[in-house]
């Protein structure tokens, strides 16, 4: 076995550990993510997939934010509550990711040898928006995610990172979980608001 390949195993488990613990709000998720994309950096880069190399970097940021505002965030400072955006949010966000998806496309096709310029560039911009939505708690992220890890089982399977791919497969089953776990979460935080104000 390569040492890409026990790398990219090691990657794959660390990143499994940072979902599960993401699904059960623990903390310790945003630890096991820093650690898992330091190892994707490296993997990235040697697969030609740039926009994902930039994303890594990204992703390291990230679990530093994340687990600022899981701990000291929020109104009293007591750590982020799952919570929801309205339509118009999303819309921008959505758009956002598609315009800035297109130019960034076009700038690898003209400029670089990328494997998949415009499906990288969407993947990663779109994972970009998604992260900060899991550092915010934003319950939505999960639908977004659905969208972008599907779209990484094709990209990551015709680069030959099978594990990968199926790292990504597997995501989308614990997707599903995650968003039942934080909806369930947030119905009962919304539950407690109700009786707190009905008592005042």
């Amino acid at each position: 076995m390569t040492a890409m390949r026990v790398l990219e195993l090691a990657a794959v488990a660390l990143a499994i550990a940072y979902l599960v613990l993401a699904i059960r709000q623990n903390i310790w998720c945003w630890a096991a993510a820093l650690a898992s994309v330091l190892a994707y950096v490296v993997i990235t880069y040697h697969a030609r997939l740039y926009m994902e190399v930039g994303l890594q970097v990204f992703y390291a940021a990230m679990a530093v934010y994340g687990w600022q505002q899981w701990r000291r965030g929020g109104e009293r400072g007591e750590g982020v509550a799952v919570g929801v955006w309205p339509w118009q949010r999303h819309a921008l966000a959505i758009a956002g990711i598609v315009a800035a998806s297109l130019v960034a496309g076009r700038w690898l096709e003209a400029n670089t040898d990328a494997a998949f310029p415009y499906l990288d560039s969407f993947t990663t911009i779109g994972s970009i928006v998604t992260t900060y939505m899991v550092a915010r708690k934003v319950l939505e992220n999960w639908i977004y995610w659905f969208v972008i890890d599907a779209l990484y089982v094709y990209i990551y399977a015709a680069r030959g990172l099978v594990p990968t791919a199926v790292l990504f497969a597997f995501y989308l089953v614990l997707v599903v979980i995650g968003f039942r776990r934080w909806l369930r979460d947030f119905r009962a935080q919304e539950a407690r608001v109700e009786a707190a104000l009905a008592r005042g």
